[in-house]
């Protein structure tokens, strides 16, 4: 019997476990992960996807540390409280002690946000390693206009001290470049935050392309255009629009067509 086979067998139950709308934010978590490894996002089993569980209890669900990003399942996933406690860890394997720093500092600072979205794609990280950051120099990039935060490099996420600097950081924002790191984002659900992780990650797809060519030959659009994209995209950021679940939709047709192993 494979890995993920005995895993399946001993989680069998999660389902008869928890609440209808705990698994409901299992099932859409597991989907994250699956489109990300899908879109080729994810580095071996060392990043991380959370998302707050439903309920007045201030836990939320992760990926269990050892398990590729194909691997993880709604069954699978790792229930954890703020103070770092294990609730519930079908497969034994524990999290990312990295994962909790990251992800317990922002779902304890920022009830709003319900999912907490971390990559460290080669474009991504080689945009949070320049000194301005990401460029309004498309579309893409322009919609994040005045959205991004900047969290400066301490080394491996490890210290539980860095989680103060790193909510401070944050602020207000939902979108952030840990530098030399990766990529961050939150959502209002895990919809909105994935489709801001898209984003986000094509525009840092199309800053370095551009890039080839000498930062010299980088054409910026002028400030009122670059201000009136920011307006247009209000809704798109806050996540309000019907556009959030459109795009959702479209991405769980393009996963079930080659997956649909997430939803178990």
């Amino acid at each position: 019997m494979s890995s993920v086979a005995a895993i399946n067998v001993q989680s069998t139950n999660v389902r008869e476990r928890v609440s209808p709308a705990e698994w409901q934010v299992r099932v859409k978590l597991a989907a994250a992960y699956r489109l990300a490894a899908l879109f080729r996002w994810t580095d071996h089993i060392y990043t991380h996807f959370s998302a707050r569980v439903p309920g007045p209890e201030e836990h939320f669900l992760i990926n269990p540390f050892g398990l590729l990003f194909d691997e993880i399942q709604a069954s699978n996933l790792v229930k954890v409280a703020l103070d770092g406690s294990i609730l519930d860890d079908p497969s034994g394997m524990g999290i990312n002690p990295a994962g909790y720093t990251i992800h317990s500092a922002i779902h304890a600072a920022r009830p709003d946000l319900h999912a907490v979205l971390h990559t460290h794609t080669r474009d991504g990280i080689a945009v949070s390693a320049q000194l301005r950051g990401l460029l309004p120099i498309s579309q893409h990039a322009i919609a994040f206009s005045g959205r991004v935060a900047y969290h400066g490099y301490e080394g491996i996420a490890l210290d539980l001290d860095e989680r103060e600097r790193l909510v401070e950081d944050l602020g207000d924002k939902s979108v952030m470049i840990l530098r030399n790191h990766g990529l961050l984002t939150g959502g209002v659900s895990i919809e909105h935050a994935f489709q801001q992780l898209q984003s986000l990650e094509r525009a840092c797809n199309i800053q370095i392309a551009a890039q080839a060519a000498g930062n010299e030959q980088l054409l910026f659009p002028p400030a009122e255009v670059v201000a009136k994209v920011e307006q247009q995209a209000r809704r798109h950021a806050e996540g309000t629009g019907p556009g959030v679940a459109r795009h959702w939709d479209a991405l769980i047709r393009q996963l079930e067509r080659v997956d649909v192993e997430y939803k178990v």
